[in-house]
């Protein structure tokens, strides 16, 4: 018991959800699709998407890699600069 309570005071509080956070969330993801359309081979492979153009015809497979990243990359960020009292 006394060990779940040490645990509990040792995680840092987590950002509320705001735009100010969606956005950060937002900047990262089209950050990270930039890098995979960049550094991936061939982003046009596998299952296409409704519409290609729109994702500079990236793949269903690349869409989903990069937005995963994105995701890591916000998270990150948000936690980084919510300790930083940026946001």
């Amino acid at each position: 018991m006394s060990l779940a309570l040490t645990l509990a005071t040792a995680v840092p509080t987590t950002m509320e959800w705001s735009p100010k956070v969606a956005v950060v969330m937002i900047i990262c993801n089209i950050l990270a699709i930039a890098i995979g359309k960049a550094t991936i081979k061939h982003p046009s492979e596998g299952p296409a998407l409704p519409m290609p153009d729109m994702f500079g015809g990236m793949g269903l497979p690349a869409l989903l890699a990069t937005t995963s990243f994105g995701h890591v990359l916000g998270v990150g960020a948000i936690l980084g600069l919510g300790s930083m009292g940026a946001i």
